[in-house]
């Protein structure tokens, strides 16, 4: 089976667990809440990632359930990138 990251979207009826790239719903929930814990599991079970899309589609959050690192590596305590990491946020704000 591969491993796919999960998307959470509305469906005729209410949410859908969806996996990436993939027609077909993995399953159908009455609610939002309830489609999210199903992807959760789904996520957990497979190192992937979880994405939540609101009634317009758009992706309204995100866990990651894979090897994602925190902190990331080379910005945590007070390495040379941590000041190239801040210098690159200052010329955004």
């Amino acid at each position: 089976m591969a491993k796919r990251n999960q998307h959470v979207v509305h469906h005729k009826g209410g949410w859908a667990v969806r996996g990436a790239a993939s027609q077909r719903a993995t399953s159908v929930h009455p609610t939002q809440q309830a489609a999210i814990d199903a992807a959760r599991g789904i996520a957990r079970a497979q190192g992937t990632e979880l994405f939540i899309h609101g009634r317009d589609g758009r992706i309204r959050a995100r866990d990651s359930y894979g090897n994602d690192p925190y902190p990331p590596q080379g910005v945590a305590g007070g390495s040379e990138n941590e000041t190239e990491v801040e210098q690159g946020v200052e010329r955004f704000l």
